[in-house]
């Protein structure tokens, strides 16, 4: 490394409590090292001191850390910026609690005292452990008369010593393994942090994080979920993690990691490799980590890779191993541990999934509301009956309403001061929430060394709870100064509190704190898809294994020590633990869960299963072929995870709507308090009361605190996000995954054109057959020229996945003699070219694939050969031939032709003729030749102009683009279509990806899989239907959700603002909207779009998707 190079150091802390802490640490760094020191950015939250600096200077790594200790801070782990081996598990391996454990801090005044009530963990059990432990170890024994040991339990510091001697221990995590000091810097390309966040109440505050993220150059990508609570960030720095979690933090939210990985390591990683963590209880010395690292590298050093070591204040081991079943696997592991000291326990250590995480911000949230629910509904209580019962029900005449009325000093009520004394707890302890966030925001925006231009600041600020702050403190305040107002004169008071909004506090608060809770458990309900699916799966297997006497045994293990090879009994009724090939028996299987198709699929031996699926007949045996992590189920999971965080284009409108929303609002309340009180003071409303009522500036003001409080940008942020989550969860029960996300549904709801690939998609094919053959046509050959002729042919036709290869590969047969091919070439859309030794050792060349192919050789085909090869065209079959010639010469002599029969799928034409019914344009893409492809089309109903045939896999994509450019939209003539591509193999990426939906069928190749916004689970060509059907109702939800939140503010701030003031009723009262039932109105607004979107589900009809099932012709 060179000498100037520069590095970024972490430094945890035990003992970094306040911001005199971070203050004194910059200086002290600053002033010890000067320039050899960039920068330095103390984290309170975390603990965590980074510091950028010059390596191999004054200000190393050590140096600093030694400097630090001199001042009395404890240095709990140390880590230096390096990709190639950054820790980048350190906030995954600590359970939920720790993890989140920078959700937990208060909010409130509410939050520190129930913090009070909550148990404290006990350390008897961590102490008994350890004197067990003592018993054991004799080095531990020594050393415990001469100085204590400080140990971790569950996250939790038990301090009885001071520091030990062993570096190994010293640099461990406090919760974060920080143990590593690496100071080789070459980031990586890509990296991606998934983070829980928490504090997310609307739109404006995705907008905030969005937009501060957004403004680092090394930012790729950025999406932020309110629903989920979470974000994704694409960066090209994996130095810069932490920098991110501070910037989110610095905005006045929590962040927490979820994953951070290295998108290309993640790719180069084998299919066979499995990384685990492990936690190892246990631990209560430095000697404990040593015998259990020894242990495992001297069980199987070439299989297993230890990429982090246990320690006494984190006993987590993460490594990477292949398995080789039954000899060696993850329970050998565990095993292996436990066997190095009785004291140790091991077990696989799970970190919380983000849907976890999630739910932990949401019940945590959804607590700190309930208890100032419960808090205002105790202080409403009274509240009701002093202000509306007594003051609006009761006579004058009534004793009790005589005392309230009676001024207790001057033109003060004994009224007032009660309403005073109701609402103040309720203001400060209950609606204190919205304040703080409030507070937060504003302090954000004006920090020093934010990014936000100043002009900016005036008018692009705030969110709903800025909102609500400041309609609940005007009411509150303004009282206040009445009731002061009220307490130094000496007018005569009927003590009636009209003039004053302390009750309206009190409710307000109730109704806002309310809405607030059913809305969060509605959002909750809209993203459950995940949780549900990953329920599927079950905890248990019963593993199959013989003992030393060879006697086959069946024991219950837990799921996550299953490994590939492993064997597992699946009994009647149960679900797969992993997905695996089944080894005996033969059974039925309902996979409706992954497919959608209610139908049961006969499995016999040979036959894949799934996880997640049901045996609903006899018991089988399977061998485990994918793992916790890597089955289907979790290929699903994650496909719908990925797809809940992508954005619809008509988010976009939203964002614009909420950036603008806080400061219109503003304007438009102080605008209204403003009209009123001139329209007051000038006399234009000639019959009202206000002077018996605290005049018209204090009635002006019930107006701008409605406006305040009814308007409700929840409701546009919400549109989108949870049409789109329902949608999402509606798709996977049909065995649709929507990894395009609301874009994806966005498109998809709007096609005019669907395109089908042939072989594969409309066809079957799994297994074409080879039906006609006509070797050595045009001549005779003996049967060993026949022999080496199939030999090669077998040769070449192995190395290609193509369904026909496959085809061939099983006409050649079993019993043909293995032949030596060299040169081997694949020729894309065309076939194969090789070299192979013929009779009499002559070397051969040899080419196999379509008509193409032998125009391009200039291969002779006869009269005879051409009317057999037109026969098969017509019926609906696909052509291969096969030349040879000697590498000597240069002419090519046609040895065989093949016809194969790929079946049509039997729902292909109602598929078509549904599409067709729907207005839908279809059309069929194929590499075959024209007269084959026509013969299909005809047989499903697609008319012969619509087939593009002959075509290569690098041209698919101008196929699909020169539609684009030809057709246009239904009922336009501008418009351009939107095409959807529907394909399955490695040629159809290209067109899938060029599409403006790509549609993958599931039983695909992983190429065309990664390249498509659906991925079809099932292969059945009915999902295309609903896909499309599915879409169209989404998106027209998100639409009905856009349009009740643009006009519910645009009817309920007019009205709020006094605009139906001048109407009056029977009664003679005039129409205006009550700060209190604003409330009521803006809560409702934001749940109605929540339910909006969860009636789809209902299945009712004009309400809810109505699945329409296609109908096949028997």
């Amino acid at each position: 490394m060179a000498p100037t190079d520069v590095v970024t150091t972490s430094y945890l802390l035990g003992n970094l409590h306040c911001p005199s802490c971070v203050t004194l640490i910059r200086s002290l760094l600053h002033e010890t090292y000067g320039d050899n020191v960039l920068w330095v950015s103390p984290n309170l939250v975390t603990s965590v001191v980074t510091v950028e600096h010059k390596d191999n200077t004054p200000a190393s790594v050590r140096n600093m850390e030694k400097t630090l200790e001199d001042v009395g801070f404890e240095v709990c782990g140390v880590n230096t910026t390096a990709s190639s081996s950054i820790d980048l598990y350190r906030t995954s391996q600590v359970d939920l609690g720790e993890s989140s454990r920078a959700m937990e801090h208060p909010n409130g005044f509410i939050d520190s005292f129930f913090q009070l009530w909550r148990p404290k963990p006990s350390p008897s059990a961590a102490e008994a452990a350890r004197a067990a432990h003592l018993e054991n170890c004799e080095a531990c024994r020594s050393e415990a008369t001469s100085q204590d040991v400080k140990h971790y339990e569950d996250g939790k510091l038990v301090r009885t010593s001071s520091k030990t001697s062993d570096t190994s221990t010293k640099h461990s995590s406090l919760p974060y393994p920080l143990q590593k000091v690496v100071t080789d810097t070459a980031p990586s390309s890509l990296w991606r942090v998934t983070l829980s966040v928490g504090g997310m109440t609307c739109a404006v505050c995705v907008n905030t994080i969005t937009e501060e993220i957004q403004k680092y150059p090394w930012i790729s990508k950025v999406v932020v979920n309110l629903v989920s609570n979470s974000a994704t960030i694409d960066y090209t720095d994996g130095d810069r993690t932490q920098d991110i979690i501070d910037a989110i933090e610095d905005l006045g939210y929590d962040a927490a990691i979820d994953q951070v990985v290295n998108l290309e390591e993640e790719q180069k990683q084998s299919a066979d490799e499995r990384e685990v963590e492990i936690r190892v209880n246990g631990i209560f010395c430095s000697r404990c980590p040593d015998r259990i690292i020894t242990t495992l590298k001297s069980l199987a050093p070439d299989r297993l890779q230890i990429f982090q070591e246990p320690n006494v204040k984190n006993p987590i081991v993460r490594l990477r191993y292949t398995p080789k079943a039954p000899e060696f696997t993850v329970r050998h592991i565990l095993q292996a541990i436990e066997a190095a000291d009785e004291a140790l326990k091991a077990s696989i250590y799970h970190p919380p999934t983000l849907e976890e995480r999630s739910r932990a911000i949401r019940a945590k949230h959804q607590r700190t509301l309930l208890y100032r629910e419960i808090l205002t509904i105790i202080f409403a209580i009274p509240t009701f009956v002093l202000g509306i019962v007594y003051m609006s029900l009761l006579p004058n005449s009534n004793h009790g309403k005589m005392y309230l009325m009676k001024p207790w000093t001057s033109g003060l009520s004994r009224l007032d001061i009660a309403l005073f004394i109701l609402a103040t707890p309720v203001y400060f302890f209950a609606a204190d929430v919205f304040h703080v966030r409030a507070i937060k925001e504003v302090r954000t925006m004006w920090r020093s060394g934010s990014r936000m231009p100043v002009i900016q600041r005036f008018y692009r600020f705030g969110s709903m709870n800025m909102l609500v702050s400041l309609g609940t403190s005007i009411a509150y305040f303004s009282s206040v100064a009445q009731m002061i107002a009220a307490a130094t004169t000496s007018r005569h008071h009927q003590g009636s509190g009209a003039e004053m909004y302390f009750d309206s506090v009190v409710f307000l608060t109730m109704f806002l704190l309310a809405g607030r809770l059913i809305e969060g458990y509605s959002k909750s309900k809209t993203g459950d898809a995940v949780e549900m699916l990953g329920k599927l799966r079950p905890t248990t297997a019963l593993l199959v294994e013989k003992d030393k006497a060879g006697v086959q045994t069946t024991t219950t293990v837990p799921v996550d020590q299953l490994d590939t090879g492993d064997v597992i009994r699946i009994p009647h009724g149960a679900s797969p633990a992993a997905d695996g090939v089944i080894v005996t028996g033969e059974t039925n299987f309902d996979e409706s869960s992954l497919t959608g198709e209610s139908r049961l699929i006969k499995k016999a031996e040979g036959d894949q299963v799934f996880a997640g699926t049901i045996n609903k007949s006899s018991a089988v045996t399977v061998r485990v072929t994918g793992t916790s992590g890597k089955s289907m189920l979790d290929q699903i999971v994650q496909v719908v995870r990925e797809g809940q965080t992508k954005r619809a284009p008509i988010e976009q409108i939203a964002d614009l709507l909420t950036t603008y929303f806080v400061p219109v609002i503003t304007l438009v309340a102080i605008l209204t308090w403003v009209v009123w009180m001139v329209v007051g003071f000038s006399n234009a409303v000639p019959d009202h009361k206000a002077e018996s009522s605290g005049g018209w500036v204090v009635f002006a003001l019930q107006f701008a605190i409605a406006v305040f409080v009814v308007a409700c940008p929840c409701g546009l942020a919400l549109a989108a996000p949870t049409a789109i989550f329902v949608g999402g969860g509606i798709a996977a029960k049909h065995g649709i995954l929507a990894k395009g996300g609301g874009e994806a549904f966005e498109k998809a709801s709007k096609i005019d054109c669907v395109v089908f690939d042939k072989t594969g998609t409309l066809t079957e094919g799994g297994e074409p057959q080879i039906t006609d053959a006509a070797v050595f046509p045009d001549g005779s050959a003996d049967e060993t020229e026949r022999g080496f002729l199939m030999s090669a042919l077998k040769a070449v036709e192995e190395s290609s996945s193509h369904p026909i290869a496959k085809a061939i590969v099983s006409f050649c047969g079993t019993d043909t003699q293995a032949a030596n091919v060299e040169d081997l070439e694949e020729l894309p859309g065309r076939g194969m070219k090789a070299s192979y030794k013929g009779t009499d050792d002559q070397q051969c060349d040899i080419i196999v694939g379509n008509e193409l192919l032998m125009q391009d050789f200039s291969v002779v085909i006869s009269g005879r050969v051409s009317a057999l090869l037109q026969t098969w065209k017509t019926e609906a079959k696909s052509v291969a031939l096969v030349a040879t010639k000697p590498s000597t010469s240069n002419t090519w002599t046609l040895v065989a032709a093949l016809s194969i029969s790929d079946p049509i799928r039997r729902e292909a034409v109602a598929v078509i003729r549904a599409l067709t019914a729907r207005g839908t344009q279809v059309w069929m893409l194929s590499g075959d030749n024209a007269t084959t492809a026509r013969a299909v089309a005809q047989r499903v109903g697609i008319p012969a102009s619509n087939v593009f045939a002959e075509v290569l896999p690098s041209d698919k994509a101008a196929k699909i683009a020169s539609l684009q450019a030809s057709l246009h939209a239904r009922g336009s003539t501008t418009r351009r279509a939107m095409i959807a591509m529907v394909g399955d193999g490695i040629n159809d990426s290209p067109a899938l990806t060029t599409a403006d939906v790509g549609i993958a069928i599931g039983s695909g190749s992983d190429v065309a899989i990664s390249s498509a916004a659906f991925v079809l689970a099932t292969s059945h060509l009915a999902a295309v239907v609903t896909l499309l059907d599915l879409s169209r109702a989404v998106f027209r939800r998100i639409r009905v959700n856009f349009a009740w939140a643009v006009v519910y503010n645009m009817i309920a701030v007019p009205v709020a603002a006094g605009c139906l003031y001048p109407i009056t009723t029977g009664d003679g009262s005039h129409v205006k909207l009550d700060p209190v039932w604003a409330a009521l109105a803006m809560a409702l607004s934001s749940i109605s779009v929540v339910l909006s979107s969860l009636s789809l589900r209902t299945g009712m009809p004009g309400v809810g998707f109505r699945h329409r099932e296609v109908e096949v012709d028997e």
